[in-house]
């Protein structure tokens, strides 16, 4: 999310205009975006992006299990496909969140810095934009953390004709998490005034159980899908 060249950057139309919600992006015009000099969108709506596939996916496959599913599974299967709905909808605004927070930090360190009213006032302005760019990933990294558990449920319990889609999702929803925590943790050190107490203070513990939580349900959701191509 660093912005190394300072005023050197610029939107991608070349105004101070903010740039577009991705989702009202073509997908080609989506990946010309993110294969651009320009750094808005990054890596931070990427992993976001790769939830909302993930959360797709677990949609998909809870569609095609529920009219061969027992009572009981097909109870798991609907809670599951309204949960990834909701994901999947939560992931897309905050690929374009992220997008709008690192062009606002963008936006604040090309403010004039020639008085000390105004080098005072461009370091609130970018200290307050990096820590909403900074929050935003975290809660990309937490709901792709959920999506694994949504996963974990539908595994058992899925059409097994469509079981590896559930594998395909787990491996975005976790790439999701490492990708959305790398974000949060190039930021911090741009907030150099975090103290206890502060939520995105406390948030560096949770950072290293976001990635180990989800090393861990990718790796079970990746046996069982295989235990059940197999079966």
């Amino acid at each position: 999310m660093t912005d190394p060249g300072g005023s050197t950057t610029t939107t991608p139309s070349g105004t101070d205009a903010p740039p577009p919600a991705l989702d009202e992006l073509t997908l080609g015009d989506l990946l010309e975006r993110l294969a651009g000099s320009d750094p808005v969108p990054g890596g931070g709506s990427a992993a976001a992006l790769a939830g909302a596939l993930s959360a797709a996916l677990l949609s998909m496959v809870a569609s095609l299990s529920e009219s061969r599913a027992t009572d009981d599974d097909a109870t798991v299967i609907r809670e599951v496909a309204n949960a990834a709905g909701a994901a999947r909808a939560e992931l897309t605004t905050l690929a374009s969140l992220d997008a709008a927070a690192y062009d606002a930090v963008v936006r604040a360190r090309r403010l004039p810095r020639d008085t000390e009213g105004q080098r005072a006032a461009r370091s609130a302005q970018v200290g307050a934009a990096t820590r909403i760019a900074t929050e935003l990933p975290l809660r990309t990294a937490r709901a792709a953390a959920a999506l694994l558990d949504l996963a974990e449920r539908l595994a058992p319990v899925g059409n097994r004709h469509a079981i590896s889609d559930v594998g395909v999702a787990a491996h975005l929803a976790a790439a999701a998490v490492r990708g959305a925590v790398l974000n949060v943790r190039i930021n911090l050190p741009y907030l150099p005034d975090l103290a206890e107490g502060d939520a995105l203070f406390e948030a560096r513990d949770e950072l290293e159980d976001l990635i180990a939580r989800a090393a861990a349900a990718e790796a079970r959701l990746i046996g069982a899908v295989a235990h059940r191509m197999e079966g």
